[in-house]
């Protein structure tokens, strides 16, 4: 049938960080290659860890930023007998499967949506889980609440957008004092809008605008983070760190007041990357993007096992 999604089952370990977890590693589609973690303890819960933005895979890591932070949230989530799976996202399974650079640029946001979207299909269908948790990191927090079904428990959100990523791209800008930058970017952002690329985009914001890139952009501007998770009666946990400087805590305070009655964490010195750091200062904050053996905030899976246990 059509829409049967086909699972492989490519290896089965018990050489995962936990003593007393289960690795399964699996195959759902074409583009959705993840790792399942079973705690040996029964359980009848399941959480599904959605990545951020850029070529991320299932631990969290990029080619020259690894910090192992989806990994290790999810041992830290399975040791306490949740199950978890976290898989890689798209362009990275399509690249190992020898596609070329034409046919990544080919990728749309929609396409990660998805994506997630068949990752909940698989795991409702089995009915091996009786509850499924999302949980969304930064770009994956507005691609979760877009795979949000009818047969989803709760949705959390980490260091999730409150406004879309063209606000997000202009504040940034304007952080950085170019304000003619700023006004070339709202014109293209406009023109954007209608279903158009802009060819005469302000040659300073090339590493924005590029014509590649902007099909990409277009589509993911077409959805608002606050008005997505609005629609959601599902329970909603909604984390962030004081010491993220990529995604503020304003950020967070946004989607609370989307959605009044989910559960605001607002955690201390934890960064965008889910690691304590005691500073906001870029040079000393990213380090910590790059040391694969540092921890997590403890705090930030006791404050997800907690949610999901309610």
């Amino acid at each position: 049938m059509k829409n049967l999604l086909l699972i492989i089952i490519i290896s089965f370990s018990a050489s995962s960080l936990a003593q007393d977890t289960i690795a399964q590693d699996l195959i759902i589609s074409n583009y959705i290659e993840g790792t399942l973690l079973i705690p040996n303890s029964k359980t009848n819960t399941l959480a599904i860890i959605i990545p951020g933005s850029g070529p991320t895979d299932r631990d969290g890591n990029q080619n020259f930023m690894k910090n192992n932070s989806l990994k290790f949230l999810a041992n830290d989530i399975t040791d306490k007998g949740i199950a978890t799976f976290r898989y890689d996202k798209r362009a990275l399974t399509m690249l190992k499967k020898g596609a070329n650079e034409k046919q990544i640029k080919k990728v749309r946001f929609d396409d990660f949506v998805s994506d997630a979207k068949k990752v909940v299909s698989y795991f409702n269908s089995r009915k091996r889980y009786d509850k499924i948790y999302i949980i969304g990191h930064s770009q994956g927090s507005l691609v979760g609440m877009l795979a949000v079904t009818e047969n989803i428990d709760g949705f959390i959100s980490i260091a999730g957008a409150g406004k879309s990523i063209d606000q997000i791209i202009l504040d940034q800008i304007e952080m950085m004092g170019a304000n003619d930058l700023v006004e070339s970017a709202k014109k293209t952002f406009e023109i954007m809008k209608t279903g158009k690329i802009d060819k005469n985009f302000n040659p300073g914001l090339a590493n924005i605008f590029n014509l590649d890139v902007q099909p990409f952009i277009m589509n993911w501007i077409s959805y608002s983070p606050t008005a997505e998770l609005a629609k959601l009666t599902i329970p909603t946990l909604i984390i962030n760190g004081t010491n993220d400087i990529q995604v503020t805590t304003a950020e967070a305070d946004l989607l609370k007041k989307a959605k009044e009655d989910s559960e605001l964490v607002i955690i201390e010195n934890m960064n965008h990357v889910l690691k304590t750091v005691a500073s906001k200062d870029p040079q000393e904050n990213t380090k910590s993007y790059n040391m694969p053996q540092l921890k997590n905030t403890p705090e930030l899976a006791k404050k997800i096992i907690a949610f999901i246990k309610k």
